[in-house]
């Protein structure tokens, strides 16, 4: 392999490569929305990935919908939303009777317009609907196939006795996702923050411009690329099991990527594609 370990902390043995059977995607919602066309059939919470998170959904839902429902001032307030974003509260009035789509066609951000799953092959989609979720303030997570409503909530938004939707959701989530997981992570740390395997490993994917030894991080490139990172992972017939192999799989594509291993137990591996400009 050509691409660059970088050690950053001796002496800390990390978890064996290879132990785990295919790697977990973790996308990040966005919150560019497209909403599906009327008419077509409402969400059911119980035919949704991890239908055991159904009461944890339709709790938040119902909290979501009073929100959406009340004061215009105070949901404003809460979703953390301009007055110029009043238009999104309507989202949330009606996400039980709302029309619901697949979730790769909801989500519409920078991260899917470059994931493009409708120009993949149909064995290429269905390993990305096998091996990708999507972290969610709302759903906990959701398949790339589940049918959900366009909704408006961040996970940093303040719902009536919910101290913050991340810590309300890990106990949750840790309970109904994998122990063991390999994560490829494409997360945002706010929802980075929501749940983290506690017997795996994690690789979090960043980008940066690398020009003349001076690296900047640059945001929407960012998303960009993990939209990229996640389409490689769904073309590859064989999924990455272990860091090493995830970053031989991005370089294979043609990037310049830098590995590096946890600083300490339970931290996570970065994975950091380096590029000359922000193009």
């Amino acid at each position: 392999m050509r691409f660059r370990v970088v050690i950053v902390s001796e002496g800390y043995a990390a978890a064996p490569s290879g132990r785990h059977p295919g790697v977990l995607v973790l996308l990040a919602p966005s919150e560019g929305k497209t909403a599906p066309p009327a008419g077509s059939a409402p969400v059911d919470l119980e035919r949704l990935a991890f239908p055991q998170l159904a009461p944890q959904r339709a709790q938040l839902i119902a909290k979501l919908t009073r929100v959406a429902n009340g004061n215009p001032k105070r949901a404003l307030a809460a979703l953390g939303l301009s007055a110029g974003q009043a238009a999104e509260i309507e989202r949330d009035r009606d996400l039980l009777g709302a029309p619901a789509a697949p979730a790769a066609e909801v989500y519409s951000g920078v991260l899917y317009q470059h994931l493009d799953l409708a120009s993949l092959t149909a064995p290429q989609r269905r390993r990305a609907s096998e091996r990708m979720l999507v972290a969610s303030a709302l759903w906990g997570v959701v398949g790339l196939d589940d049918r959900i409503p366009a909704y408006r909530l961040g996970i940093g938004a303040s719902l009536p006795r919910t101290k913050g939707l991340a810590a309300w959701w890990k106990p949750a989530l840790t309970k109904a996702l994998p122990a063991d997981a390999l994560v490829l992570d494409l997360r945002s740390q706010a929802y980075a923050s929501a749940w983290r395997p506690p017997r795996g490993e994690v690789v979090e994917v960043r980008a940066f411009v690398d020009a003349g030894g001076k690296r900047t991080p640059v945001s929407h490139m960012a998303k960009a690329i993990r939209g990229e990172v996640a389409r490689m992972v769904a073309r590859a017939a064989k999924a990455p099991e272990s860091p090493e192999q995830a970053a031989a799989l991005v370089e294979a594509a043609g990037e310049r990527v830098e590995l590096t291993p946890p600083a300490k137990p339970g931290a996570a591996w970065r994975l950091d594609v380096l590029r000359a400009t922000a193009v």
